[in-house]
């Protein structure tokens, strides 16, 4: 090439290496399983964690030039992870920006996509990674599944001018395929794991995942495949199995032929929460340690209400059964990340995870404390992402939430986030809250990053966010950036 352009702009890209901040006076809960610690400074390095500590012992060693924003005590902790997205089914790319828009102001810095249309979900994780558009992380599978699957209508809406099941990104399995190119294929859209779907037997799920696992690919699994059924994927090494409904098949006495064909479940069965087969199932996931993306909250959703008594019915069944089995997983001491599979209304101005980690405090026994685990530290595991998000720790990436609420007293206090950080970046909340959905952005409004006072604030109401002209009051919710060295304020 003999000319070159700088390219589509990078508002929101990540914060450079070198650009030192601190975030000083904090009460961290860093996702590690430590206590909540208060007077605490987590100092940044571009995108990621120098360190974090004590507010007086990291003020001795930084840096002249260091920006220091002071939290005033606020509550923080690490960047949420919806472990179950699907962003492009079928691909609508201004929906799924608002989507990710949403998210990443709403504390959410990470999402599995579980396969989707992966032409469209790469370009959406490259521009949200780079910094074209505000959004979190995106880490993504390409699917695999038997031929029979792939009449689904869902797979033409994300194979469009292609042959469903015959795309890198969409494969049907048989017994004769290569599994070494398939996996090879899957790899090169740059996806971060292959999802085993429906329409495979044991034999087919272990081969293919040890094929992935030797390439260094995770799988993700639905967590019964039909004919294989849950303990079959869970020992077929299945890094995660996905939807908490689906293991009421494990031990079913009718056959699991296909995905189309499946069983009726007997409720009743699994009424008690201590059904024995499910036990031993739990307890063989404990010790491979694999990963259950419960997607409990679901059936309770707006989103799978359906139409009709009939409808209501069988969502109400589902949601029983999401939640006796989701409260088992948990007391056997199986993993559990939080997925969610849907998505609140546009006019909503939150994201659907935040159903998802009501409903596991109020329906399956898990206290705040450890749904925000399962939100950070778990989600990231599901990922495959432990060893760079998930936790508030110095060499991680810089990915937090400051929140005005303690959200261990109340999970619902994650509605009183002020500002996500991002690979540095700052995501600030009323950035998003003065733009109406699916609004532009008006003018005066500046980029994420950019801070103090605001020409517009928003305020929000049952129908949703609505702009409107108002100074910025004293004494709002903002992190106020101070000037370098800071002296104690609480």
């Amino acid at each position: 090439m003999t000319d070159e352009t700088s390219g589509a702009p990078a508002l929101y890209a990540p914060a450079a290496k070198g650009a030192v901040a601190v975030y000083r006076g904090a009460t961290l809960f860093d996702g590690t399983g430590e206590p909540v610690r208060g007077s605490t400074s987590i100092v940044i390095d571009g995108p990621v964690i120098r360190a974090v500590g004590d507010d007086a012992v990291i003020a001795e060693n930084l840096p002249a030039d260091a920006r220091v924003f002071d939290l005033d005590g606020r509550f923080v902790v690490p960047g949420l992870i919806d472990s179950h997205q699907h962003i492009a089914t079928p691909p609508d790319r201004p929906a799924a920006e608002a989507v990710l828009r949403r998210l990443v102001h709403s504390g959410v810095t990470a999402i599995r996509d579980m396969a989707d249309d992966l032409r469209q979900v790469g370009d959406l994780a490259r521009a949200t990674l780079v910094g074209e558009i505000p959004g979190p992380d995106i880490r993504y599978a390409a699917l695999m599944a038997g031929p029979g699957f792939f009449d689904d209508p869902r797979t033409h809406q994300v194979s469009q001018g292609e042959t469903p099941g015959a795309v890198p990104w969409m494969q049907a399995v048989t017994k004769d395929t290569d599994l070494r190119i398939a996996v090879a294929l899957a790899r090169g859209t740059h996806a971060s794991a292959i999802k085993v779907y429906a329409d495979l037997d044991h034999e087919t799920v272990a081969a293919i995942t040890a094929e992935a696992h030797r390439q260094g690919i995770p799988v993700w699994a639905h967590a019964t495949v039909f004919p294989a059924s849950p303990c079959e994927i869970v020992e077929a090494g299945a890094d995660s199995v996905s939807h908490v409904t689906l293991l009421a098949f494990e031990g079913t006495d009718e056959p699991l032929t296909s995905y189309k064909t499946k069983p009726k479940v007997d409720h009743e069965r699994f009424a008690a929460g201590d059904d024995p087969r499910i036990e031993e199932l739990f307890a063989l996931m404990r010790r491979r340690g694999t990963v259950l993306d419960a997607t409990a909250g679901m059936w309770a959703s707006e989103a799978l209400a359906g139409e009709g008594p009939e409808d209501a019915e069988r969502a109400e069944a589902n949601t029983g059964l999401a939640a006796v089995l989701t409260a088992q997983a948990h007391r056997a001491g199986v993993e559990i990340a939080t997925g969610t599979d849907y998505e609140t209304d546009a006019a909503d101005p939150f994201p659907a995870l935040f159903e998802e980690l009501a409903f596991l405090v109020e329906r399956c026994g898990m206290t705040p404390a450890q749904v925000l685990r399962s939100a950070t530290l778990i989600g990231a595991r599901s990922a495959g992402a432990e060893d760079v998000m998930g936790s508030v720790e110095a060499g991680k990436l810089a990915n937090f939430v400051v929140l005005e609420d303690d959200p261990l007293r109340d999970i619902a206090n994650l509605r009183s986030v002020t500002l996500t950080v991002k690979r540095g970046r700052r995501f600030e909340r009323r950035d998003f809250d003065r733009v109406a959905p699916g609004a532009g952005r008006p003018e005066g409004v500046r980029d994420p990053g950019v801070d103090g006072p605001a020409p517009v604030v928003g305020t929000r109401s049952a129908v949703g966010t609505h702009p409107v002209a108002a100074p910025h009051p004293a004494g709002a919710t903002d992190v106020a950036e101070r000037p370098h060295p800071v002296e104690e304020t609480r």
